[in-house]
């Protein structure tokens, strides 16, 4: 008979086998679980003194409605493959989040490419991920402005200007001082940042790539970009596109915002475009949730929700909205609106831009006026994860 299972928090012993599980798991080494360890809520399952299962999970703030929501970021999760098929992924996963959720978490987000089975979690996808590469001449742009200047390296007033872009979008992280640190830490090449200017005025755009080389191929890989005005963002490609010794530039994956800034600023259209795994949200405390996110101040309504999320009894709850605040309580009232857990997150972020997006989405609604203004609610701001971890 197998021994039975416990999970843990990692100390050093049972973190080292962490990783050499990891390695074998994905057959390469996780760096991240070293460079993330002292900032990391780290839990393993360990069968008679062996980890065969371990994930790691960040508390870190997520932007949504322009203010930052504590969330559980969710990595680096592996089993033992002898181990695989007997559900115990899933009760790693329910204990890290719970770990997660009691240090104030009240939702979560993960990379994940099994999505069926982060969906039986409660988990969804809001948004596409993708990647682009586009030919470097494709880049340079005719009508860039002169006066924008272009400085190696961050300050502080560019980290502000990261912090303020990233308000403007539902799910990027609230990067806290490590951040970038880590990040260049684990990039397989040097990464270098550049900052943008107009004249006498604190920076308006943020570059951060780095430059590898494939057999012959140089190859140039942008790893964030933000910009803030039209102006900056033809500075931005132009810039890029002097980097003459690479064929092509790879804007990794979600590294742009949902916005159309290649398709309306390239001199030709040769993209190509690479989906991948997705990232996906997944409310732990919908009360708390909707209480933390920030609301558009030009409305004004009060619906009734029921939620039913995996493992609970759907429960009703009522949202009243006025000039940018939000009361949530349970109520016995019949709901307007029923959405699942997964439709609960892609609303919450955003996901949906329509009420016909949200009608294909299975959203149920008692009226279409009701749905209108249940996704006017979160649509303010369109869902972006920039962020790898």
């Amino acid at each position: 008979m197998n021994a039975p299972i416990s999970i843990h928090a990692a100390n050093e012993h049972l973190l080292q086998q962490y990783q050499d599980l990891a390695t074998r798991s994905f057959g390469h080494p996780v760096r991240d679980i070293a460079l993330l360890h002292p900032h990391a809520d780290i839990r393993v399952a360990v069968r008679a003194g062996t980890v065969i299962a371990g994930g790691l999970g960040l508390l870190l703030p997520q932007y949504f409605g322009g203010r930052p929501v504590p969330s559980a970021l969710l990595g680096a999760g592996c089993v033992a493959p002898e181990e695989r098929g007997e559900g115990l992924a899933a009760r790693l996963m329910q204990e890290r989040l719970h770990a997660l959720q009691e240090q104030g978490a009240v939702i979560a987000s993960i990379w994940t490419q099994a999505t069926s089975y982060a969906r039986r979690l409660g988990f969804e996808a809001p948004t596409t991920a993708c990647s682009w590469t586009v030919a470097t001449d494709d880049l340079r742009q005719t009508d860039t402005a002169p006066a924008v200047t272009v400085h190696a390296g961050n300050t502080d007033d560019s980290d502000r200007l990261q912090r303020e872009l990233a308000r403007c979008w539902n799910g990027p992280v609230a990067r806290p001082p490590w951040w970038t640190a880590w990040t260049r830490a684990k990039s397989p090449n040097p990464t270098h940042t550049y900052r943008f200017s107009h004249p006498g005025a604190p920076p308006s755009g943020l570059l951060t790539l780095s430059m590898g080389q494939h057999q012959d191929t140089a190859e140039v890989t942008v790893h964030d970009a933000w910009t803030s005005d039209p102006l900056t963002t033809r500075a931005m490609l132009d810039f890029l596109s002097r980097h003459h010794r690479a064929a092509a530039v790879t804007f990794r994956r979600s590294v742009l915002p949902p916005a159309p800034l290649l398709l309306h600023h390239l001199s030709k259209s040769r993209i190509i475009t690479r989906s991948w795994n997705p990232w996906m949200l997944r409310i732990l405390d919908p009360e708390q949730a909707l209480r933390a996110r920030g609301w558009p101040a030009d409305l004004d309504f009060t619906l009734t929700l029921e939620i039913d999320r995996p493992g609970t009894k759907p429960r009703t709850y009522q949202l009243h909205v006025q000039d940018g605040a939000v009361d949530v309580s349970p109520t016995p009232a019949t709901p307007c609106i029923r959405l699942t857990a997964g439709q609960l997150a892609v609303w919450y972020a955003g996901g949906y831009r329509s009420a016909a997006a949200a009608r294909l989405g299975g959203v149920n609604a008692t009226s279409p006026s009701h749905l209108e203004t249940l996704i006017r609610a979160a649509a303010a701001r369109e869902p972006w994860l920039p962020d790898q971890f």
